[in-house]
């Protein structure tokens, strides 16, 4: 059983202070204390304060800290020093530097995606209301399983994500047709910034999960910022986003079943005067809400041949990519969905 938990803090005033091993949030004149032990990250999902005090105390417990920006993207993620094996990161430099193991890696998380996607657009076939429907998303299914089979021959990075980009496309429009009744505007995927309710929902979603994948990277011992299919950038964490790939669709599903279950509704978001839609206080509130029941959820994992807690997914896959890294593993492998 899982006693840990996530710390959201949404409200933009608030300040996070540290007292006698608890973190104590204020907001005007009222305090709230959360014994440090009862946590294993915080998120700021406002313009929030930290005082050093509280940065110390939590990276001395190994307790993350992340602030999001109202799309979800990452601002900074704070932890303690890089843990692991010395050998495992000269391993893990090492296979991206390496033209074919990094390539191989590339297949092998776009193939899971797009596996993960096909069986989301056959799933939400089941569920369409008329034949026609349930046609045109079997043939979106076909159309990912051909992008499935030309993965294996891609001859370098930019052919894999090549076809990873032509098949999230067609996931895109299989996904706003099944959207299509909950009364939100979704036409294709847009991020800086979202357009529509659905991207903003999809995009403070993925923005939770990479903060999760980069803390279980961290804590495995790997780099973030040197991924393989997101090439290395100045303060991106490629390895982050590289395995938030093959997780996207699981964040997909939470984000469809929130919509269709009419837990969310044009009231929980706003609009600014350049185009962007963004969730509103309440609206982050709900979704963080139902994100942590989520996360307590399990999942099926074909690898493991066992179900996983949603929770401990990131950390099982950077443990999966740590032991193909150091050679107990021929190749390294993806999760995809059942």
């Amino acid at each position: 059983m899982r006693y840990l938990s996530t710390v959201y803090v949404r409200d933009h005033g608030a300040k996070v202070g540290h007292r006698r091993g608890s973190l104590l949030v204020t907001q005007d004149s009222r305090a709230t204390r959360i014994p440090l032990e009862a946590i294993d990250g915080v998120v700021l999902l406002g313009s929030g304060q930290v005082t050093s005090e509280a940065i110390a105390a939590c990276v001395k417990r190994g307790i993350r800290i992340a602030s999001l920006r109202r799309n979800g993207a990452v601002r900074f993620v704070v932890g303690g020093p890089m843990s692991g094996n010395v050998h495992l990161r000269m391993a893990q430099h090492a296979a991206v530097l390496s033209t074919d193991h990094s390539l191989r890696i590339s297949r092998a998380i776009v193939a899971a995606k797009l596996q993960s996607s096909r069986r989301m657009l056959l799933r939400w076939s089941r569920d369409a209301p008329n034949a026609r429907s349930r046609q045109r998303l079997s043939q979106r299914a076909d159309m990912i399983a051909d992008r499935i089979s030309r993965v294996a021959n891609s001859g370098s990075g930019d052919h894999v994500r090549g076809i990873e980009g032509d098949g999230a496309r067609i996931y895109f429009r299989g996904m706003a047709q099944h959207l299509d009744d909950v009364g939100m505007r979704f036409g294709t995927r847009t991020r800086r910034p979202p357009r529509d309710p659905v991207n903003a929902l999809l995009s403070f979603g993925y923005g939770l999960l990479t903060t999760e994948i980069e803390g279980a990277i961290n804590a495995i011992g790997l780099d973030h910022q040197l991924g393989f299919l997101h090439r290395p950038r100045s303060g991106r964490p490629s390895l982050a986003l590289d395995l938030a790939e093959e997780l996207r669709p699981l964040a997909d599903r939470f984000a469809v079943s929130m919509l269709k279950r009419r837990q969310l509704g044009p009231e929980h978001f706003v609009s600014t005067p350049g185009g962007g839609v963004y969730l509103s206080d309440e609206g982050r509130e709900a979704v963080v809400k139902f994100w942590e029941a989520h996360k307590e959820t399990r999942v099926p994992h074909r690898v493991l041949r066992r179900p996983v807690d949603r929770w401990a997914l990131p950390t099982v896959q950077a443990t999966l990519l740590a032991r193909h890294l150091r050679g107990d593993l021929a190749e390294y492998p993806p999760f995809v969905l059942a």
